[in-house]
């Protein structure tokens, strides 16, 4: 009897908080993964207690933790892209950056978890300064929205195409090798996102879609775009086929039932 074939798999690593719901952080970004033909591995920088309605309680992972895990995941598996979520506390940003440079990681994605829905800002000045000086100039791809931005370079949010255009160039100059600045606050019957790398700035526009079950949506546009280029996708093509990824689990989102607030968009549009 012959040995069953195997083939290498792409690996990527999502470093986020935990959702005990299962719609956002680490959950949304090892389901994007797998929806996209990506293994998926994880370290959790923060547990939250958190449903489709509410999150009730956060309970910050000690940076020593975060740094084993880290390490740990490196010294065995080929890691392809990394994708960084919601990192509350300046030592573990300051020791996800070491960890990463050490390792020489390669394709990550960062995706600015800041502001919450309510407008509050989700992180102290010294983190967002830690995330600032030392994870931006690590990322291949930054995808900050709006309210983020505003954040990341301590001004007004844009409220214009224009003003989303200066942004982006403004925080291309912090660091990142290219930013994709989601424009979903914006108004209007389309949602544009600009891309720019220093050498292209394009738009790319998706229609806005009706439904109150867009929990992880960032998380899981973050997430598909580090798979795309785990898979070995130019940026610009990643970004491409992780919108329309996105846009068609936020369409098929309300054919789950989930909960009784705001539910998750639905990864695997494709196969259920």
């Amino acid at each position: 009897m012959s040995a069953r074939s195997s083939q290498a798999c792409p690996i990527a690593l999502t470093i986020a908080g935990s959702d005990s719901g299962g719609g956002a952080g680490i959950q949304a970004d090892l389901k994007a993964f797998s929806a996209l033909g990506v293994y998926g591995a994880s370290v959790i920088a923060a547990l939250t207690a958190q449903n489709t309605r509410e999150v009730r309680a956060i309970q910050d992972v000690p940076p020593a933790f975060v740094r084993s895990q880290i390490q740990t995941v490196f010294d065995d598996l080929e890691i392809a892209a990394v994708k960084i979520g919601m990192l509350s506390q300046p030592e573990v940003i300051q020791a996800v950056a070491e960890e990463l440079e050490r390792y020489g990681a390669r394709n990550i994605v960062l995706d600015p978890v800041m502001v919450a829905k309510s407008g509050d800002k989700l992180l102290a000045d010294a983190a967002v300064d830690n995330l600032r000086r030392r994870l931006l100039p690590l990322a291949t791809i930054l995808t900050p929205n709006l309210p983020e931005a505003a954040v990341l370079l301590d001004g007004a949010e844009p409220g214009t195409p224009e003003q989303m255009l200066e942004a982006a160039r403004a925080l291309l100059a912090l660091g990142p090798k290219a930013v994709l600045l989601k424009g979903g606050h914006l108004q209007g019957e389309e949602s544009a996102d600009l891309f720019c790398d220093g050498d292209q700035e394009l738009w790319l526009p998706a229609p806005r879609i009706a439904t109150r079950n867009t929990h992880g949506t960032g998380c899981t546009l973050s997430s598909a775009i580090a798979a795309g280029l785990a898979r070995g996708l130019e940026p610009q093509q990643a970004i491409t086929e992780a919108k329309a990824y996105i846009s068609a689990a936020i369409e098929a989102a309300d054919r789950l039932e989930i909960g009784s607030g705001h539910g998750p968009v639905h990864h695997f549009h494709r196969w259920w």
